[in-house]
């Protein structure tokens, strides 16, 4: 029998909060977290709004010496990897190094290291940058330092696929564990808030130019008008449901059942409609992998863009999918803004806070749908019987894809069932 890989820990850092659990009653409350810039002065900038995280202090979570190393993208995931290890019952050093693995996403490297450091090239007279330039920039840094910090010698990895490295990140590190390792660190955070990282995101046209927090960030609304971005994301402990099992672990969030990675072949850039067929492809892999028929699915996390021709391409790929009567559709992203890899980690966090409280929380900055983008929006927190639940993620240039996650049962355990009106 095949081991089955099941999140036993959750670590948020985002500016929803740090910690699970006040990350969580931000969701429920549908509390707004986006604000004006502080991590540089955007006044020269058409977007001038993002998610930070709030109150954060690195000196918490890693030596000042791995700090002075690094870039506040990775000091965000050695506080997600601390809270996650915490939160599973695990050691902040492995006994069995081996026995532990890292496999995180990356979208964009060490933007606010990087930014000084080549401001410091071209600025003085020495024209050189610091010692620790390469591997603070490095889109692996995050992926060494943690492994490093915490002596995992088990399999160790970096996903890069955009905002679907994440879900990417979850799949692989099913993988390992079905390979033999018995836990793996998944899941990934972000820092695309400097000068240079958001002038690169500025070419790509989707961002939103709206300066109201409450109405930059509207995915699927008749008011869509680009994305925000933001930092912060989520770190997973994925683990053997045995070995977790025999160390009498106290919660198990949900199994991770199925997934499937795709390409469009096309560059985000390009005009005209959005093709769904991979999209929907990487959604029918998940199902299928997972044994699970489309009626079983009782909520769906999208992408959510916020960008018109995207969000009408996701909404037919998931009538696709589902057909047109589609589970609940629920997305929290504008509450947050759109955080890269980070984001499609916090919607994975999401989805297994959702099954473990069998919640369903509400669909963020929405008001009346646009045209073609007409799904089943969850428009208030209400109770429901979570069991299955499907992540999907775009990543820019291409990427797709989707994890399908099911509540744990025990041996001889049934489902909670759905009554007729649930869907």
């Amino acid at each position: 029998m095949s081991p089955r890989p099941v999140v036993t820990g959750i670590g948020v850092v985002a500016p929803s909060g740090i910690g699970a659990d006040t990350h969580w009653k931000t969701v429920l409350a549908g509390e707004n977290r986006i604000g004006r810039i502080t991590l540089f002065d955007p006044d020269r900038y058409p977007t001038t709004l993002a998610g930070e995280v709030p109150d954060f202090d690195a000196t918490r979570y890693a030596d000042n010496r791995r700090l002075v190393q690094t870039d506040r993208w990775t000091h965000l995931g050695f506080a997600a990897t601390r809270l996650a290890l915490a939160d599973a019952g695990l050691p902040e050093v492995a006994g069995n190094p081996y026995g532990y693995a890292v496999t995180l996403a990356s979208s964009s490297g060490g933007n606010l290291f990087g930014q000084r450091e080549l401001q410091r090239l071209w600025s003085q007279p020495s024209r050189t940058v610091g010692a620790y330039q390469s591997i603070a920039w490095f889109y692996a840094a995050s992926v060494g330092q943690v492994s490093i910090h915490h002596q995992f010698k088990g399999p160790c990895g970096v996903l890069v696929a955009e905002a679907a490295g994440a879900l990417d990140s979850l799949a692989h590190a099913a993988r390992i564990i079905r390979r033999g390792t018995p836990v793996v660190i998944a899941g990934g955070t972000e820092c695309p808030l400097s000068p240079y990282a958001l002038a690169c995101q500025m070419r790509n046209g989707l961002l939103s130019a709206s300066d109201d927090p409450e109405r930059a960030y509207r995915p699927f609304d008749i008011a869509a008008s680009g994305y925000v971005p933001a930092e912060g994301g989520a770190v997973f402990v994925v683990e053997d449901l045995e070995h977790a099992l025999a160390r009498g672990v106290t919660t198990i969030y949900g199994e991770i059942a199925g997934w499937g990675a795709t390409h469009d072949g096309r560059h985000t850039g390009q005009v005209g409609p959005v093709d769904p067929t991979q999209y929907a492809r990487s959604m029918r892999l998940a199902l299928d992998r997972a044994g699970c028929a489309p009626e079983q699915v009782d909520v769906v996390f999208p992408d959510a863009l916020g960008v018109p021709r995207y969000d009408r391409s996701e909404a037919t790929a998931l009538r696709t999918v589902f057909g047109p009567d589609t589970p609940p559709v629920t997305t929290q992203k504008p509450l947050v803004g759109r955080a890269h890899q980070g984001g499609s980690a916090l919607d994975a966090a999401n989805a297994l806070l959702a099954l473990r409280h069998r919640v369903l929380p509400p669909t963020a900055g929405f008001d009346q749908p646009a045209p073609g983008c007409e799904l089943n929006f969850v428009r208030r927190t209400r109770e429901h019987p979570v069991n299955v639940a499907l992540v999907g993620a775009r990543g820019f240039d291409g990427f797709n894809s989707s994890v399908l996650i099911r509540a744990y049962q025990a041996a001889g355990e049934l489902p909670e069932q759905r009554t007729g009106d649930d869907r």
